[in-house]
């Protein structure tokens, strides 16, 4: 958690030096500009400003952060906080957006905007068209994530139903310069998908944002207002959002300044320290939860009983997005049922242990982080007339790590890069 810092991240990729602004691949005279603001969203956006803030100073204009509710735990100087509704999106976040239109309407070729997105973006700043009332994208939103869809399908659909994501923040911002700074909770940081890539051109269409309602079945299951405005979109009455090559984006920098890889990095080398041997294998996993879970499980096993593909005392990472189609009327997330199905594939086996958090501190609309799961867990659980299985099929699984006080619980951590898995053979 600390290598995957927020406010790190910044100070690792963005300098101001000499007269200027500085950062991996970008050098702006600062004498280039009359006004610098700064444009804050997502779940570690008030760590990203603060950092912004400091290493600006009183260069900096001023801005707009909006966060998840609960969230804005660092006090600003220059910038306002807002804070909105998450996985879901809400009113607040609808109002944030509008005064984030107008930010961007002040905007001149002598500005430089600074955008600073992470995880929760994309439900945080809300702005759907004027035809789509917000209980149409919330029921929308509500039925994906209830779906499955993965987060590349879900903000599809929600970059053609916004009039800021998909490129269309920086349209709004143009002539301005924008330097973005994404803390990727994406597998592969595709700047188009992360925080719906609302400064970054668009890959996807209207089309691609009705197959996905197809996909899943959705496409009359969704309200009236949004299959009209996709169909709309599909038919060439609606314009399609920004895509490469606009003109648009000259003045447009995207750079990623953290990811999942990092977390795997640091949790590697520290398992080195306390003796284990580490072994990645993957920052890219995506997939059902429970299905992800019993592979991880099956390797467990594997290293128990024949010390392939690593030996003893052993360390196994991976990271990643996985999803839950959800069926029961349980309470929990993806990393807790990532644990409840891991513990089902362990059962019995001494020695191992699997450990699933969400690196931003929330797991589903839960106050846990994630859980942590045993060879035992099983048996402790029907020892206090717990079921495993039954809560797996029921999206359960918080309330059986509340019982056994294994819920990981850490509050907001100011980060987001997604999820990490740990396994454990002593």
């Amino acid at each position: 958690m600390e290598a995957a810092d927020a406010g790190n991240a910044i100070y690792r990729h963005l300098t101001v030096t000499a007269g200027y602004l500085k950062t991996s691949r970008l050098r702006l005279p600062l004498s280039g500009f009359d006004r610098i603001f700064l444009l804050g969203v997502g779940k570690a956006a008030p760590q990203m400003a603060a950092a912004v803030e400091k290493i600006l100073g009183r260069m900096l204009t001023g801005g707009i952060v909006i966060t998840k509710h609960g969230h804005a735990r660092v006090r600003l100087r220059r910038c306002v906080t807002r804070e909105a509704g998450h996985p879901v999106p809400d009113q607040a976040g609808v109002s944030a957006a509008e005064e984030v239109h107008a930010l961007l309407r002040e905007l001149n070729a002598r500005d430089l905007l600074i955008v600073a997105i992470s995880g929760g973006a994309s439900a945080l700043q809300c702005a759907p068209p004027e035809q789509i009332p917000l209980r149409a994208k919330q029921v929308t939103t509500d039925a994906l994530l209830r779906a499955g869809a993965t987060i590349t399908e879900l903000n599809a659909v929600r970059k053609h139903l916004s009039t800021l994501k998909g490129g269309r923040l920086a349209a709004h911002a143009y002539p301005a310069t924008v330097v973005s700074l994404l803390l990727s909770d994406v597998i592969g940081d595709p700047l188009d998908v992360i925080g719906s890539g609302p400064t970054a051109p668009d890959s996807s269409t209207f089309g691609d944002a009705l197959h996905v309602l197809e996909k899943y079945r959705l496409i009359d299951g969704v309200p009236v207002e949004v299959r009209k405005h996709l169909q709309a979109g599909a038919a060439g009455a609606v314009p399609e959002t920004p895509k490469a090559g606009d003109p648009l984006f000259a003045n447009v920098h995207n750079i990623v300044v953290g990811s999942n890889q990092i977390a795997l990095g640091a949790a590697a080398a520290k398992a080195k320290e306390l003796g284990y041997r580490p072994l990645i294998l993957s920052s890219t996993m995506q997939g059902e939860t429970r299905e992800l879970a019993r592979v991880h499980a099956q390797i467990l096993r594997e290293v128990l009983r024949t010390g392939y593909p690593i030996g003893r005392p052993a360390c196994i990472l991976s990271g990643g997005e996985t999803t839950v189609t959800v069926k029961g009327n349980g309470t929990g997330g993806r990393n807790q049922e990532f644990a409840l199905a891991a513990a089902i594939e362990i059962a019995g086996l001494p020695d191992a242990l699997v450990l699933s958090g969400g690196t931003d501190g929330t797991d589903g609309p839960t106050d846990a982080a994630g859980a942590i799961a045993a060879g035992d867990t099983v048996a402790r659980a029907g020892r206090i007339g717990l079921d495993a299985l039954q809560h797996l099929v029921a999206n359960n699984s918080y309330p059986l790590f509340a019982a056994l006080g294994d819920l990981i619980k850490t509050g907001p951590t100011g980060t987001n890069v997604m999820d990490i898995h740990v396994l454990l053979a002593r």
